[in-house]
């Protein structure tokens, strides 16, 4: 998104409405909270969680100079004002339409993500039934250091806004033995 997005264009937007170095402690560069906002809705970070990751993924930081050992990180309720200063000055929406905009007129989609998860669904290995053979439709695979029998469900879900309701999007069942990377 570095090279995508024209982020001193996106930052002029909000220079004249941006808090000034004076009285009181220095503001954050507008560069890194733009950075952060913008992060954390293309990952679906909360404010508590936005500032989590800033130190937990060395790599979120980096990207704008940000250094959880040597400069003080963004908390949540800094990540908070500076949306709530976006909101003021409705500039939230323009800035995503913006960048949505310019995404799409060098061929790239950003739009509501689907999570989809990978579980196991056991089944009786068992021959010891009537037709004395365990269901042909199922496989054993290794997962860690433990066998196991059955199949794999591939559910996908709307990633969705908490509280609001996630229909399952996608419900697909494979044998175990095929791999999750492709």
């Amino acid at each position: 998104m570095e090279r995508v997005v024209p982020w001193r264009r996106l930052e002029a937007l909000i220079e004249p409405h941006y808090p000034l170095a004076g009285k009181g402690r220095k503001p954050y560069p507008l560069s890194a909270m733009l950075w952060i906002h913008f992060l954390q809705h293309w990952c679906g970070y909360s404010d508590p969680g936005m500032e989590e990751a800033l130190h937990d993924i060395p790599v979120l930081r980096r990207v704008k100079g940000l250094d959880a050992g040597e400069s003080r990180m963004p908390d949540e309720t800094t990540i908070l004002n500076f949306r709530h200063l976006l909101e003021a000055h409705q500039l939230a929406e323009s800035l995503f339409q913006e960048v949505v905009s310019l995404l799409t007129d060098q061929g790239l989609i950003l739009r509501e993500g689907t999570i989809v998860d990978a579980t196991l669904i056991a089944a009786p290995p068992s021959t010891k039934n009537e037709a004395r053979q365990r269901d042909p439709e199922m496989t054993s695979s290794k997962k860690g250091n433990q066998w196991h029998f059955g199949m794999k469900a591939h559910i996908g879900g709307r990633a969705s806004i908490p509280g609001s309701q996630a229909p399952v999007r996608l419900y697909e069942g494979a044998v175990l033995r095929c791999s999750d990377v492709s």
